[in-house]
């Protein structure tokens, strides 16, 4: 991955700790979980928010993250 988009993907990461369903954020569908995009990369979680955590099981390019 291009340095600027770890940055912003990192950036994002952060952002998600503090609100999880953060604006352009979706909720999949076919999939357990919401989809947060950053340039053509996305970053797939799911919220747990019994216990106040988000889990971050998938960052990738978008042509093959939901593979």
């Amino acid at each position: 991955m291009p340095k600027n988009v770890v940055a912003q993907i990192r950036e994002a990461a952060v952002a998600l700790a503090d609100a999880p369903r953060l604006p352009g954020a979706r909720k999949l569908t076919g999939y357990e979980g919401y989809r947060v995009r950053v340039g053509d990369y996305r970053i797939l979680y799911e919220i747990d928010d019994v216990a106040g955590r988000v889990r971050i099981y998938q960052i990738g390019h978008r042509k093959d993250v939901y593979r």
